[in-house]
């Protein structure tokens, strides 16, 4: 499928999408509260079959986080890139991992690294820092070590 056949099927799905130019994956930018029911939709809609979230990440932007998912679909062999802007001083964006495992771990290090709370996450606690080391938030780009003189 092509990125402008896959833009019209997302815009049927989901509306309020918009979409980045230039880019060599489609991207989708859609808002937090949409994020849930529209996965739901890349996973499950016969035509796209998403069914494999194969990153998941976080960027600080400083004035705003950015929830970057790439996923595809390995029965079509097409991919995206779907995008949502996340509040920096509360960040929060609903779990997609139980539409899809891989998001299990993605999330609870992004949740470490970054502080965002993903709403009904099964298992929601550090995942790679040591103890001691809970909403230190190591990757945002305020953070500061003192002890090792770490500043962003």
């Amino acid at each position: 499928m092509t990125n402008e056949t896959l833009k019209e099927k997302i815009t049927e799905l989901l509306p309020a999408a918009t979409f980045e130019e230039g880019v060599q994956w489609l991207n989708i930018l859609v808002t937090p509260a949409d994020w849930h029911a529209f996965a739901e939709q890349l996973r499950k809609d016969e035509s796209l079959v998403f069914d494999l979230l194969f990153c998941l990440t976080c960027i600080d932007w400083k004035t705003h986080l950015t929830m970057v998912y790439h996923l595809e679909s390995t029965k079509f062999r097409h991919n995206i890139v779907v995008k949502s802007t996340l509040d920096v001083a509360l960040p929060a964006i609903s779990t997609v991992s139980d539409i899809w495992q891989t998001a299990n771990f993605h999330e609870r290090e992004v949740y470490e690294m970054f502080g965002v709370n993903f709403i009904n996450h099964p298992d929601l606690r550090l995942l790679i820092l040591p103890d001691g080391w809970e909403n230190k938030r190591p990757l945002l780009k305020n953070f500061e070590d003192p002890v090792n003189m770490i500043k962003l």
